[in-house]
């Protein structure tokens, strides 16, 4: 699946490629409907009637994944929320020893996440995740997400990779859609981003559900 011996760079998505999307999933559809439910006097249904609509509106842009545009929407404090739950940020399975092999066989690790500065400063200090990666970049200091068009030429021009010796592994069918049309030739879709839940179907990229399908050796 992968000519190891034809990539130099790796880059890398964070939330359902490297860590596992339960943590996620479990603030955005049960914790925080819950706690915005207890702050508004609500119902829990009401409550999560009214943050699935204002997700709808927002996916596929970058506010999507702004935890200052939600705090400021919702009248909480979105940050402190995610700290208060911490302690559930996992790896997914084989994420470490895959990591540890990049390494081990001089590719450089690139992390490339949608996820609000915030939210990745409090992953990496809830993990061992930033000793891994040579760079780390949030495309909120670019203004476009992953699956926003431009951001992958954007990306280039500020990092110089080299996009035909780059493997790009991302669990978003819309970002790897996007990275596609964008030139860059070598991606792998993890097809079973949150652990707790089923492995999603084939797509027309490679697809795994452990890094050791594609560990190198």
């Amino acid at each position: 699946m992968v000519n190891w011996s034809a990539i130099d760079t790796v880059l890398l998505d964070m939330d359902g490629t490297l860590l596992d999307l339960r943590y996620d999933n479990y603030f955005w559809l049960e914790y925080l409907p819950r706690r915005y439910a207890a702050h508004y006097g609500v119902s829990d249904e009401a409550a999560t009637a009214t943050l699935k609509t204002l997700s709808d509106s927002l996916h596929g842009s970058l506010n999507w994944y702004c935890l200052d545009y939600w705090s400021q929407a919702i009248g909480i404090d979105v940050a402190a929320l995610k700290l208060e739950v911490q302690d559930q940020v996992r790896f997914r399975p084989g994420a470490v020893d895959f990591l540890r092999c990049l390494h081990a066989h001089g590719k450089r690790c690139l992390l490339v996440t949608n996820a609000h500065p915030k939210v990745l400063e409090l992953k990496l200090i809830a993990s061992t995740l930033g000793e891994w990666l040579h760079e780390r970049h949030s495309t909120h200091s670019f203004g476009l997400a992953k699956e926003n068009p431009g951001f992958w030429h954007k990306f280039q021009q500020h990092t110089g990779v080299d996009y035909g010796r780059s493997l790009f592994i991302d669990d978003s069918l819309n970002v790897l859609r996007r990275a596609a049309a964008e030139g860059l030739p070598h991606l792998i879709q993890v097809l079973q981003p949150d652990t707790t839940q089923a492995v999603r179907p084939a797509s027309e990229f490679n697809g795994i559900v452990h890094f050791a399908e594609i560990m190198p050796t």
